[in-house]
């Protein structure tokens, strides 16, 4: 299992060809409470780096973007009914959606949880 994040702050953990994407633990604390997540359809085909949900909070309505390319195989029914799960558990239950990668090689050029760790310290 291998879990990269993106400069964008989404987070994506992969077992197989299957990647599980959220946005990061920092990504939560700074938007605040989450009211509300749209997920990408099931068999949507998602590139790198483009729009693949949006997630609104008190604050502020952002995208979330594909942290690699492939199918969506499973969106998170759980956080459409319950968007607080974002802030309960943003790389555990909050997860949005499952997709299966095609371009297993586009992890590469995301960061390991060392470098994003330096990199969310480096932007404070």
């Amino acid at each position: 299992m291998t879990i990269k994040y993106t400069k964008d702050h989404e987070w994506v953990r992969v077992e197989g060809d299957v990647g599980t994407v959220g946005v990061s633990d920092h990504a939560q604390h700074q938007l605040g409470d989450v009211v509300f997540v749209e997920l990408p359809d099931v068999g949507r085909q998602l590139t790198q780096g483009k729009e693949a949900a949006v997630v609104e909070s008190v604050k502020a309505a952002s995208d979330v973007f594909a942290p690699v390319s492939g199918e969506v195989i499973e969106a998170n029914a759980d956080l459409e009914n319950d968007p607080s799960l974002v802030n309960a558990g943003a790389e555990t239950t909050g997860w949005f959606f499952k997709l299966r990668l095609s371009n297993p090689s586009e992890l590469d050029g995301l960061m390991d949880e060392a470098s994003y760790k330096a990199f969310v310290e480096g932007q404070a």
